[in-house]
């Protein structure tokens, strides 16, 4: 359970941003920065249209105004006044506030303090330029277009000259920012539902790329499985209809090479089976002979008896291989079968030395503690044992060691350990990971053994089918460990 909650919590965060979700994110993304952009453009040329008629219109009024008034020497305050109200009432597009300023001299058409809106660098403009200026300028929040227009003295019917009297226009640009702020408001709520618009064709969009992934991952999965001939049907002439021929074409090769494979592997195990098989009566009879031999052997000539005795025991290791053989066969075909039983794990570890007569030898030492008991299957559990200690004293060095104990895996699954020590060279570092594949030879120099060089790929087997693990090592003080973990209970275990 804990396992199948944590894959389905990945898939989850895989899910929550995956291909989908960062597609209609790319979608949104575009839509949204194109129509944030089509809104700005469009905000801004409207506006600047709009402010620009205002402004256009405002400073050519006023201009034309200024142009067609004259003003007489010398200046007076009053008439200079009543001057600028006239001004002021012809303003357009709406009446202007309009300020005039000569040396000291001060003069407004109204009562409002429009001198505070009038800006240094609009002074300049004016004194600098005979045509003037105009800006725009925002006080106290209240938007104003002020325009600065030099004047000339009217001299004479058809003659003016320049002067220093200047006459500011100052109009309020309320409208306008009201104006303004509408388009604002329009592009800001145009945009918001177009993204929402533009959703509907992102998810089609993902959809139509998405499906086809599916399938791909639906057939990848299945294939896993082991349905080889799964596949994808190809639709469209796209980059995803590419891809699906594609995985279609290598499912294939796949097949065909794993089908070669099957065969190749089924005739393999098939010619080991009836090798085996058809070698099991002629070396039954040939060991009957060579017992006979042997018995025989002592009252032979040295070298006869010397020759005897090399049949006998290369007949031996050649049964010893084809029984090898025939278990390894079974173990491919999968027709060895786990007949569990409760036992008393010592027992069955004392009774596995006595069959070989190790008990007898000093060479090997059991610390078996009693009172453990498991579901085991004797046979095989005898079979893992025998071969452990053989290969040590084989290979390893004496005293050999045979410990029993139990533990815990990681998740709290109660196994049994044995482990089988010895006190010899150990094994290379090199080695360990190859030491239990069949016929593998630690010692490259070694090309014969007194084993079948299966007896470690057998041992493997064998916890395998216990639902159990085996480990080998290297002892820090010196020697080969090896260590077998099996479930106390086998039937929880390989279920």
């Amino acid at each position: 359970m804990p396992r199948s909650r944590g894959i389905t919590d990945r898939r989850s965060r895989i899910r929550a941003f995956g291909l989908r979700t960062r597609l209609l994110a790319a979608f949104l993304l575009v839509a949204a920065v194109s129509a944030g952009t089509t809104s700005a453009l469009t905000y801004r040329e409207a506006r600047n249209a709009l402010l620009k008629t205002t402004q256009d219109t405002a400073v050519a009024t006023f201009r034309e105004q200024v142009q067609q008034t004259g003003f007489g020497l010398p200046i007076q305050g009053e008439g200079l006044e009543e001057v600028l109200r006239d001004l002021a009432r012809k303003g357009k597009p709406r009446p202007w506030v309009v300020f005039a300023e000569y040396g000291s001299l001060r003069a407004s058409s109204g009562e409002n303090p429009v001198s505070t809106v009038i800006t240094p660098q609009l002074r300049r403009a004016a004194q600098a330029n005979p045509y003037g200026g105009f800006e725009r300028v925002v006080k106290d929040g209240v938007p104003y277009l002020t325009i600065a227009m030099p004047t000339v003295f009217r001299t004479g019917p058809y003659s003016t000259l320049p002067s220093g009297l200047v006459l500011y226009a100052v109009m309020r640009m309320t409208d306008e920012q009201i104006n303004v702020d509408a388009l604002l408001t329009a592009a800001r709520d145009g945009a918001l539902p177009g993204l929402a618009v533009a959703l509907v064709p992102g998810l089609i969009a993902a959809r139509s790329v998405l499906r086809p992934v599916r399938e791909l991952r639906r057939a990848a999965s299945s294939m896993g499985s082991g349905r080889l001939d799964t596949r994808i049907a190809v639709r469209g002439n796209d980059e995803l209809a590419d891809l699906a021929a594609t995985f279609n074409e290598s499912a294939s090769h796949l097949e065909d090479s794993v089908n070669e494979l099957r065969e190749a592997e089924a005739r393999a195990r098939r010619f080991a089976s009836d090798v085996s098989h058809e070698l099991r009566t002629p070396l039954a009879g040939m060991l009957a002979v060579t017992e006979v031999l042997d018995e025989d052997a002592d009252h032979l000539d040295a070298d006869t008896a010397r020759a005897v005795r090399l049949v006998s025991a290369e007949t031996g290791k050649l049964a010893v291989l084809v029984e090898d053989l025939m278990e390894i066969s079974r173990f491919d075909a999968r027709a060895a079968e786990l007949n569990a039983d409760e036992v008393d794990v010592a027992e069955a570890i004392r009774k596995t030395l006595q069959n070989r007569h190790w008990h007898e030898d000093d060479r090997v030492h059991a610390e078996l503690p009693a009172g453990i008991r498991a579901r085991l299957d004797p046979r095989r559990f005898d079979v893992v044992i025998a071969n452990l200690v053989g290969n040590a004293l084989r290979h390893g060095g004496a005293p050999v060691t045979v410990g029993l104990r139990t533990g815990e895996r990681p998740k709290g699954t109660p196994v049994l350990i044995t482990e089988v020590t010895d006190r010899g060279p150990g094994i290379r570092p090199e080695s360990i990971p190859y030491i239990f594949d069949r016929f593998y030879k630690a010692d490259a120099a070694r090309t014969r053994s007194a084993g079948s060089g299966l007896g470690l790929a057998i041992t493997q087997e064998n916890v395998r089918l216990h639902g159990g693990t085996i480990r080998a090592g290297n002892r820090p003080d010196g020697g080969a460990v090896f260590t077998v973990e099996i479930p106390l209970d086998t039937g929880e275990a390989t279920a």
